[in-house]
């Protein structure tokens, strides 16, 4: 979705990449043409709003045809675009590279998702190229992921630097508990993940868990009456090819950060 923040980057991208202007299609006459981007693999498309919006910021006009979300097939056009010769050819690489990684992140997202139990749900991490945070997210909820947290400021999440420093689980537990509803908390062992239920957190992140690990801490949270007290998050180490394994274990989340750290662009090109 288009914001005014989303729309200000979008401008920033392009005059990171014009710099002074693009000397090299100012050598072109002034001509009007129609330009078509091809995916040149399957894929989810990710980005073709924002693609269109890079475009018509230089006065291009731009058809849509295949939507965000939508499954493309190799050599399928994407798009066609209308405007004058140098301005399309100015905005080419920067709209292809954020439409070639957001693809990438939403075909990514969606293969994960594919592999796991409905009820299951895979999130984005903070693990972001910084300055395409809204974007890199925005891609993994098309791809049918959630994104989690945007920034620091929306949700509380104790993690192992802030147990360290403050010194005691349960301590920064009952100071975050005085101050938010809603809050989670990493831990790297069953007794601690029984702790953090035991004193109202509302999500776990079981950190670096094995399936096996996280099926018996599913059972001894059970024994205490309360894994239905909170929802418990599966990180780390999850990609591909075990993703199934960590869906069979009946947790709510995994969180993936390879979606958004380890992206793999979709080929993708513009044609005149």
């Amino acid at each position: 979705m288009l914001t005014f923040n989303s729309k200000k980057q979008l401008l920033q991208f392009l005059a990171e990449d014009i710099g002074r202007g693009d000397i090299t299609s100012a050598l072109l006459p002034k001509k009007k043409i129609t330009a078509r981007i091809i995916s040149r693999e399957n894929a989810i498309v990710g980005g073709a709003s924002y693609a269109k919006e890079i475009f018509k910021l230089k006065g291009c006009s731009c058809i849509i045809l295949k939507k965000d979300g939508s499954k493309i097939k190799k050599n399928e056009i994407l798009m066609t675009i209308t405007g004058d010769a140098r301005e399309i050819l100015t905005c080419e690489r920067t709209a292809l590279n954020l439409l070639t990684r957001m693809s990438g992140i939403a075909t990514q997202t969606n293969n994960m998702v594919k592999r796991i139990p409905s009820k299951t749900k895979v999130y984005a991490t903070r693990k972001t190229a910084p300055g395409l945070r809204y974007f890199d997210k925005e891609a993994v909820e098309i791809g049918g992921g959630k994104k989690h947290r945007l920034r620091l400021d929306e949700m509380v999440m104790i993690k192992d630097n802030h147990i360290i420093i403050e010194g005691s689980l349960r301590t920064l537990i009952r100071k975050a508990k005085k101050k938010h509803k809603k809050f989670e908390v990493e831990v790297e062992n069953t007794p601690d993940a029984v702790l953090a239920a035991n004193e109202g957190a509302t999500i776990i992140m079981l950190d670096n868990f094995t399936p096996e690990q996280i099926r018996k801490t599913i059972q001894a949270l059970k024994n205490k009456k309360l894994r239905n007290k909170v929802m418990l998050e599966a990180s780390g180490g999850i990609n591909s090819t075990n993703i199934s394994k960590y869906g069979k274990t009946g947790v709510d989340i995994i969180s993936v950060g390879s979606i958004t750290n380890a992206v793999k662009g979709i080929d993708m090109s513009l044609e005149i």
